[in-house]
């Protein structure tokens, strides 16, 4: 009597190193990628030697050179930015508001809208600042 082999199935393809590829791409692009919402305008903070690391989360205001203002990354007038921090306040009391302000950026714009952010109830209330080189 004669036994037929049986057929080997061909060799599966393995994937383990597209998942690899998959898995690298990921954490590049985690480790990369900017978080946070980035003005609809260029904004380069002032630097400072003082201060301290934000913390974080939050709401960010970015003022530009010519004191256009934007609320994470949505540029808007400042009435309309206020009302839209009254909203966020109103759901959550304790709102965190960084000011992402470009460092030729003139104080007459900056310091009524902190004053306005006060009014608002906003209670921290804190300037982005680039650290000074070592």
């Amino acid at each position: 009597m004669k036994l037929k082999r049986r057929r080997q199935p061909p060799p599966q393809e393995t994937i383990v190193s597209l998942i690899d590829v998959i898995f690298f791409l990921l954490i590049f692009f985690m480790l990369v990628g900017r978080m946070d919402a980035t003005a609809p305008f260029e904004v380069s903070p002032p630097v400072s030697t003082a201060g301290e690391t934000l913390p974080k989360g939050g709401t960010t205001i970015a003022v530009a050179e010519d004191g256009a203002l934007a609320l994470n990354g949505e540029a808007m007038a400042r009435p309309a930015l206020l009302a839209r921090i009254r909203e966020l306040r109103a759901q959550k009391p304790g709102l965190f508001v960084r000011i992402n302000a470009h460092a030729e950026a003139r104080l007459t714009n900056l310091l009524p809208l902190v004053t306005a952010l006060e009014q608002a109830g906003v209670e921290d209330v804190v300037l982005v600042v680039t650290p000074h080189p070592a």
